[in-house]
């Protein structure tokens, strides 16, 4: 088959080739998603924008009927609708009202004031890693799980049984993706009635009693799915943004020198490791409305359209030297965290856990280094990009 498959994300043993093949073939092609359904793949960067921006594309999946993405992903209906109904999977006026629900409880100020406890939680991780050992299961995993949990109010006896649900969620095995999905619904509807009767100074709590001057709440499914959403991607991105980050700077002796001698640079240096290995590989899927011309390609209505982050993030109509890392790029409007109305709520949070961890690690480790050949280093199979382990000596 000569169209490209998304469903090679799965199975590359380079990612980056492969998204770079991608890229090559054009702006806009037509190609397969992971249960070989046709779809539209749009890699270019001024597409990807328009994709993600223009009110012709939607995000409603009842506005197609070609990709059945719940049964793809192994999501039984009884709890689908539950992880499909995330913020990205609406259009406005829902998604108006749901963000603006949601945002009032997770602002900016709120992730500020978390900054001392990150740190503190980055310190108290950091004395558990003296001598070495794998980055990813002893700090960047275990960092922005405290964080999300802190901030969403889930208790600490809690947390280990709900990461065995999340990490089912990408399983290969849907039998175990079935399985994680009701787990994670059940719990999280249980603990939302907990809130009800006993709320505390924490995001569920706020979410649980958030109302507009009209009256407006988010009904019980919304607030489901929400919090899901939340704990799940608060925790999956940011694992991968620190984790693939310091792997970055151990493989690139250059650049580990150069952020050393200059660590006001680290702001700048998490949003070009966004661009250039962010977890986050392809969008939500959208589709057309209307005929819509993209990339020199018209797409009929009702069509599914995956951007592809990843390769719309090497565009070197758009990025100079794409395939460089440049620590302090000034000229960076990746598209790591979306794009348009869609643009991750969790943005901020994820920068600061990032930034927080990136300077401490370089404060208390000089000697960091990998303790392996970085050959041996590989990404775990799956639709996200994922490093299988990160070990090293301090």
């Amino acid at each position: 088959m000569n169209e490209p498959e998304i469903i090679g994300l799965l199975t590359a043993a380079d990612r980056d080739a492969f998204l770079s093949g991608l890229g090559a073939k054009g702006p806009v092609t037509l190609g397969r998603y992971v249960d070989g359904t046709a779809i539209w793949l749009v890699t270019g960067y001024q597409e990807s924008v328009t994709a993600l921006t223009d009110p012709r594309f939607s995000s409603d999946l009842a506005r197609q009927s070609k990709v059945d993405v719940a049964a793809a992903a192994g999501l039984p209906a009884d709890v689908a609708p539950y992880l499909m109904s995330t913020l990205g999977a609406y259009d406005p006026p829902d998604h108006t009202r749901l963000r603006r629900l949601v945002s009032r409880a997770f602002t900016p100020r709120r992730v500020e004031l978390l900054r001392p406890r990150i740190q503190e939680i980055v310190d108290t991780l950091l004395d558990g890693l003296g001598g070495g050992g794998d980055l990813i299961e002893g700090f960047a995993y275990p960092l922005p799980i405290q964080v999300i949990c802190e901030l969403l109010g889930v208790p600490d006896d809690d947390r280990d049984t709900w990461r065995a649900w999340a990490a089912d969620l990408s399983a290969p095995d849907l039998t175990r993706v079935a399985s994680g999905a009701r787990g994670l619904v059940g719990y999280m509807a249980g603990l939302i009635a907990d809130k009800r009767t006993s709320a505390g100074d924490d995001l569920l709590s706020a979410l649980v009693r958030v109302q507009e001057d009209d009256g407006d709440r988010l009904g019980e499914k919304e607030l489901i799915a929400m919090a899901i959403s939340i704990l799940v991607a608060g925790h999956e991105t940011t694992v991968g943004l620190v984790s693939q980050s310091v792997w970055l700077l151990l493989t690139h002796p250059g650049l580990m020198r150069e952020l050393r001698a200059d660590p006001g640079l680290i702001p700048s240096a998490v949003e070009e490791f966004l661009r250039y290995t962010g977890p986050a590989e392809i969008a939500v899927m959208r589709y057309t409305r209307e005929p819509v011309e993209l990339g020199g390609v018209t797409l009929p209505e009702g069509e599914a359209v995956q951007v592809v982050y990843a390769a719309a993030n090497r565009d070197p109509r758009r990025f100079d030297g794409p395939d460089l890392i440049e620590l302090g790029r000034a000229d960076n409007a990746h598209l790591g965290f979306g794009h348009g109305i869609h643009y991750c709520l969790g943005a901020a949070l994820a920068r600061a856990e990032a930034q927080i961890a990136l300077r401490s690690l370089l404060d208390r480790f000089p000697g960091l280094a990998l303790a392996v050949p970085a050959a041996e280093i590989t990404w775990q199979p799956g639709m996200k990009r994922a490093l299988s382990a990160l070990p090293v000596r301090t």
